[in-house]
């Protein structure tokens, strides 16, 4: 468990760093990693973000808000349910992700070097796994107490 959040810490820092160069926090940084993983042309909604992040969804609205006034996010109501707000990156954002991808595909490769991508799979599947064994654990330990 010690590794793992060892881990943790170090890829928070990494965030950090990313998200410093555009002057915004490690959260919203991971914000618009998560709707450059998920949008496919008509926005993501606030919801899909927050499970992604697993953070409460007016976590999400509240910094996309911020991330909307910076310029980084475009956030409409859906047209099928207006109650639904759909983010998506703006061409600002898609910019300056395009000018840092050889520093993020060279970072990967520094990281990964030594993985090919079935070994990553199946490392991903292994923490998935787990993550949901210590959810139910936390249940379980919940129930009991």
């Amino acid at each position: 468990m010690w590794e793992i959040r060892s881990i943790n810490l170090c890829l928070e820092e990494l965030r950090q760093f990313q998200a410093n160069v555009l002057g915004i926090t490690g959260p919203q940084w991971m914000i618009l990693m998560a709707l450059t993983d998920l949008d496919r042309e008509n926005g993501v909604p606030v919801n899909v973000v927050s499970k992604l992040m697993h953070v409460d969804p007016s976590f999400v609205t509240t910094q996309s808000k911020l991330l909307e006034k910076k310029g980084f996010v475009r956030r409409k109501p859906c047209k099928s349910d207006a109650r639904v707000v759909q983010m998506s990156l703006t061409n600002k954002t898609y910019k300056h992700l395009a000018s840092v991808a050889a520093q993020q595909e060279a970072l990967d490769e520094f990281v990964f070097r030594d993985s090919g991508i079935h070994a990553l799979t199946e490392f991903a599947n292994r923490l998935a796994a787990i993550r949901h064994r210590l959810k139910k654990a936390r249940l379980k330990v919940a129930l009991e107490f």
